[in-house]
C-alpha cells in the first residue's frame, strides 16, 4: 500500500508534456564535469569504495562487486594509487542525514534497520538523522535543520558533522547553510546524495495534494506542514534559488549521483524513469543526473542504483513488496556511507586543499 502511494506521488500520469531545459540548462548537460566547475574525484573515490567493499564483503548486506556498484560514465580519471586507510576514524565524522520528501510519513511503515549506524560505529564513525517536516518547503525545513544542529554538542576541536542531503533533503540542507551562518562552524563537509539540487521535472506535473497522500501510509503521523514540498522541488524554484544565493565559501562540497543502468531500476519506478527520459534518459527515476550535482563540488561517484535503492531499504523490511515492485532495491549502503566518510576524512586532511 505504501509503495503504491509513493508511486502515485513520484510517477503520476502527466497531464502535459515535460518541457526540456533551454536557457537555464545546467552546464553539465552540454559539457564534462571538469569543464562545468566540478572537480572530478571519481578515480580516488572508486579506489576507496572498492577497498571498503572488498574488506567488508563477508558480512555486508546486499553486497555487490565494485564494478557493479558504480557506473562508469565518460572518461573517469585514474585513481591515485595511494593506499586506502581502513582503520579507525581520526576525526570521528558523523554522517548527519537530511531525508527526502515524505520520509517522516512512511518511516514507521518502513521501520528501517539501524545497520548503517551499527556498521559505521565499528570504525569510529557515526550517523544520525535530522527530523524535518515530510511535506513542508525547503525554507521551512532549513530552520528545523538549523535548530537540530545547534542542539548538538558544540565540537571541542574540528567539526565532525558531514551534512548529507538526500533527494529533497539536499535543497533543504543548502537553504539552512545559506540562511543560518551560525551552523557553518559545526559542519565539516556537505554531501549531496541523489540530491534534487536543480529540482525535478516530475514536480512540474505534481500537486501538493498528491504528496499529502503519504499521510495515509499505515502508521504515518506526518502533517501537511506548510504545504510547500512539491513547489520546492520544481526546477524553476530551485534554479531561481541557486541564481540568487552563493554557497558559503568556507565549506567543502561533495556530490554523489545516482546514474543506474536501466536494468537496475525497480519495476515500480520504470514509469517515472520513462517519463523523465522525455527530458533526459540519464536519470535515476526521480532526478536527472546533472540536477544532482552541487555547483563547485567534488564529484565522487555515479552510483549504479535507482533513486530509492540509494537510501530507502524497502526490500529489507518488506521482502514481498521488494520481490513484486521494488525489484532493484538491494544496494550495499553501509559500505557506500563508509566510503564517503573515508574520502571526506582523507580529503579534509590534505594540506593546501
Amino acid at each position: 500500500m505504501a509503495t503504491m502511494i509513493l508511486s502515485v506521488l513520484f510517477g503520476a500520469c502527466a497531464s502535459r508534456p515535460l518541457i526540456p531545459y533551454s536557457a537555464d540548462t545546467p552546464p553539465m548537460v552540454l559539457m564534462p564535469a571538469s569543464q562545468a566547475g566540478i572537480v572530478d574525484k571519481r578515480g580516488r573515490f572508486r579506489e576507496i569504495y572498492c577497498a571498503v567493499l572488498a574488506a567488508r564483503a563477508p558480512g555486508l548486506p546486499d553486497y555487490r562487486p565494485c564494478e557493479d556498484a558504480l557506473t562508469r560514465v565518460g572518461t573517469e580519471p585514474a585513481g591515485t594509487g595511494e593506499p586506502v586507510d581502513l582503520g579507525q576514524s581520526r576525526r570521528h565524522l558523523i554522517a548527519t542525514v537530511v531525508p527526502g520528501i515524505g520520509y517522516d510519513c512512511f518511516k514507521p511503515w518502513l521501520n528501517p534497520p539501524d545497520t548503517v549506524v551499527t556498521h559505521l560505529r565499528q570504525f569510529g564513525f557515526d550517523a544520525a538523522l535530522i527530523d524535518v517536516d515530510a511535506l513542508s518547503s525547503s525554507t521551512n525545513n532549513a530552520r528545523q535543520i538549523r535548530d537540530a544542529i545547534m542542539a548538538m554538542p558544540a565540537p571541542a576541536g574540528a567539526p565532525h558533522i558531514v551534512l548529507v542531503g538526500y533527494s529533497k533533503g539536499a535543497p533543504d540542507m543548502l537553504e539552512a547553510l545559506v540562511n543560518y551562518p551560525e551552523i557553518r562552524s559545526r559542519v565539516a563537509a556537505v554531501v549531496s546524495a541523489a540530491g534534487a539540487i536543480g529540482g525535478s521535472p516530475l514536480a512540474n506535473d505534481a500537486e501538493q495534494y498528491q504528496a499529502d497522500l503519504l499521510r495515509y501510509v499505515p502508521g504515518a503521523t506526518c502533517t501537511s506542514g506548510d504545504g510547500g514540498a512539491v513547489q520546492s522541488l520544481r526546477p524553476a524554484t530551485r534554479k531561481a534559488w541557486l541564481a540568487d544565493h552563493l554557497f558559503p565559501g568556507e565549506l567543502h562540497y561533495y556530490s554523489i549521483v545516482t546514474f543506474p543502468q536501466q536494468e537496475r531500476i525497480s519495476s515500480i519506478l520504470k514509469s517515472s524513469y520513462n517519463k523523465l527520459s522525455r527530458v533526459d534518459s540519464r536519470n535515476d527515476s526521480q532526478v536527472i543526473f546533472y540536477d544532482q550535482v552541487m555547483p563547485g563540488s567534488k564529484l565522487l561517484a555515479y552510483v549504479n542504483a535507482d533513486h530509492w535503492a540509494l537510501a530507502v531499504p524497502i526490500a529489507r523490511t518488506h521482502p514481498m513488496i521488494g520481490a513484486l515492485f521494488v525489484t532493484q532495491n538491494a544496494y550495499p549502503r553501509e559500505a557506500l556511507v563508509e566510503a564517503i566518510l573515508r574520502f571526506v576524512e582523507e580529503d579534509l586532511e590534505k594540506p593546501n586543499r
